[in-house]
């Protein structure tokens, strides 16, 4: 279920956050009305997520790409029993910025 979060919490959502990453991989998806739907990144290994009050700006790091959104003004998620699905980020110019998760598949070993 799809749901927002308060601002006051976003620093402590994204610390915890990162404890329990684990393996994921990710699809950066940035979407405007000038711009369209364009893919950032498509299923690279996530490296981390943080929210910097001070400079205020969610950093969304991933292989080969530090992709930084400014002024952010609303964070929506959703999330299930197994994990967050999907992040969903609103900067200020009203750019949304869709972050999907998903698990890497793991192979048997031959």
């Amino acid at each position: 279920m799809a749901h927002s979060l308060d601002k006051a919490k976003w620093e402590s959502y994204f610390d915890t956050m990162a404890k329990y990453l684990g393996a994921n991989l990710v699809e950066i998806e940035v979407a405007s009305m000038e711009i369209g739907d364009q893919i950032e990144a498509e299923w690279v290994s996530l490296i981390g997520i943080s929210y910097d009050p001070k400079d205020d700006i969610v950093d969304v790091a991933v292989e080969g790409i530090d992709h930084l959104i400014h002024q952010p003004t609303e964070i929506v998620l959703e999330d299930a029993v197994d994990g967050i699905k999907w992040l969903e980020i609103t900067d200020k110019d009203g750019v949304r910025q869709i972050i999907k998760f998903r698990k890497p598949l793991i192979l048997p070993a031959s």
